[in-house]
């Protein structure tokens, strides 16, 4: 079984057109990991592409701001106003099914599999060091865990006493030397990993609509579960670039702050 995993769209329709686009014919299911809306300028284009695909979604914390459930005054005042924004946007169908996203962990139909927005210990935390990844790598009730909210692509592992954090944007398997800026270049770029049996991995797919590993391109991740070889379960993080000015057009037509548009090409 193969499975789109996908996080953080952020209401941006061209990156989620472009990775459905790059994905098409690799995957059997998609699972969502929250924040489809916040920020972009585009939430009910973007839910109305996601609701018939999505096998799972869980919620995000934007989700749950933008559709009222809870207050955005804890947001920044950036995030504040786009969240004010969107609910004023969404249409009644699309508000209502916002409500009724489950929070994380949610288990897919595969055993020792859980989906979450943020942390498997409490769905608002970020998980940015293996400090963050300490507790819930020891405490998850499954030994892979699919995260996003901090809309960088990565992720933790532990087996024993060894500890691992990925980030495969600088790998030189992307044709770069490690630690090169992957943003330069309007080309996709892919990088798969192996799950070594026995390891305990968090696994951050990045942020389809707003990255924030200072690379611009739309971040998704595919998931087999049923690898050719026996060595273990793979992941494949993928980037691919998308009609940024579009996007970008947007979210200033729309009247939102400028700086949503312009964070959108830095990456961060």
């Amino acid at each position: 079984m193969r499975a789109l995993i996908l996080s953080d769209i952020h209401a941006n329709l061209e990156a989620l057109q472009a990775v459905l686009a790059a994905a098409e014919g690799q995957w059997d299911e998609i699972w969502n990991l929250g924040d489809l809306v916040g920020y972009g300028a585009s939430p009910n284009q973007v839910i109305e592409i996601i609701r018939p695909l999505e096998t799972l979604v869980v919620r995000g914390n934007h989700d749950r701001v933008c559709c009222g459930l809870t207050s955005p005054n804890t947001f920044n005042p950036t995030a504040r106003t786009a969240a004010n924004w969107t609910r004023t946007q969404l249409s009644p169908e699309n508000l209502a099914w916002l409500r009724e996203m489950a929070q994380g962990p949610i288990h897919p139909m595969l055993p020792g599999v859980n989906c979450v927005h943020g942390s498997p210990l409490d769905e608002d935390s970020y998980i940015l060091t293996m400090r963050d990844a300490w507790a819930p790598l020891q405490q998850m009730s499954t030994p892979i865990t699919f995260f996003g909210h901090t809309h960088i692509q990565g992720g933790f592992s532990q087996k024993d006493h060894d500890w691992h954090e990925l980030r495969p944007h600088n790998h030189p398997a992307n044709g770069r030397e490690a630690g090169s800026f992957a943003g330069d270049p309007d080309l996709p770029v892919s990088y798969t990993v192996t799950l070594s049996p026995g390891t305990r991995h968090l696994l951050n797919p990045g942020s389809v609509g707003q990255p924030r590993d200072r690379d611009w391109r739309a971040a998704f991740a595919i998931f087999n579960s049923e690898p050719e070889t026996d060595e273990g379960q793979t992941i494949t993080f993928h980037r691919v670039p998308y009609d940024l000015v579009a996007s970008q057009g947007r979210i200033l037509m729309a009247g939102l702050p400028e700086r949503l548009a312009a964070r959108l090409r830095e990456g961060r």
